[in-house]
């Protein structure tokens, strides 16, 4: 191992969530000078922070986040570099497919939009996403694992704007894919082939959970 790069938004009452969203919390359960040992009592969404979204997020037969194979949070990363691009734009197919049609099975493609760096911002609502049809596109390429450094791989809609409809999330989840979203400090990863981790917490029965994130920088076989 040669480096460890860590790509998760730590959580606190600051941390931005999807409009709408619990507000995560934390305060003391018991402390040093009163118990003799320090415990945190937190309360947040179960999509709060970095996190990985499961089937059951969207479809009420979806797997659950504790049932799927963890070789889907576990992989060759390809990221895809696509700063620099317009607020609420849309990611193409075309975009992604000269890396997409590369990338071997099993691995997770991770879209970096540089776009963290509005987090705990209005800004951050106004990402770019993932177009359907590169959705399917991706799908059809047999790749189950997508990323971003963004609130969501759909559009955002602002407080109150209601739900866009999150086409892209319905083609992921629905082909049995998973989707992390709010990485983080990606620019760092400036080595070949990372491998990712995003393992979630196996919380049982739910729609998604939080992950640390970090890409691992492994030496090959001497």
């Amino acid at each position: 191992m040669r480096r460890i790069v860590d790509l998760s938004h730590p959580i606190d009452a600051d941390t931005q969530v999807y409009p709408g969203d619990p507000v995560p919390s934390r305060a003391p359960a018991a402390t040093l000078d009163r118990d003799g040992f320090n415990l945190l009592h937190l309360a947040m969404g179960s999509q709060t922070g970095t996190h990985v979204d499961a089937p059951y997020h969207l479809l009420a037969r979806g797997a659950h986040i504790d049932a799927l194979d963890l070789s889907l949070f576990l992989g060759p990363a390809t990221v895809v570099d696509l700063r620099g691009l317009p607020r609420r734009s849309r990611i193409t197919w075309a975009q992604v497919a000269p890396h997409v049609t590369r990338m071997p099975a099993g691995s997770i493609l991770v879209l970096h939009t540089g776009w963290s760096r509005q987090w705990c911002s209005p800004a951050y609502l106004d990402h770019p996403y993932l177009d359907e049809g590169a959705a399917q596109g991706i799908m059809g390429a047999g790749i189950r694992t997508v990323a971003i450094d963004a609130m969501s791989v759909d559009e955002t809609p602002p407080p109150g704007a209601g739900s866009s409809g999150f086409p892209a999330h319905h083609v992921l989840l629905g082909a049995g894919g998973v989707i992390v979203e709010n990485l983080t400090n990606l620019e760092a990863v400036d080595f070949p082939e990372p491998l990712l981790s995003v393992l979630p917490i196996r919380l049982r029965n739910a729609d998604g959970a939080p992950v640390r994130a970090v890409a691992l920088d492994v030496a090959g076989p001497a």
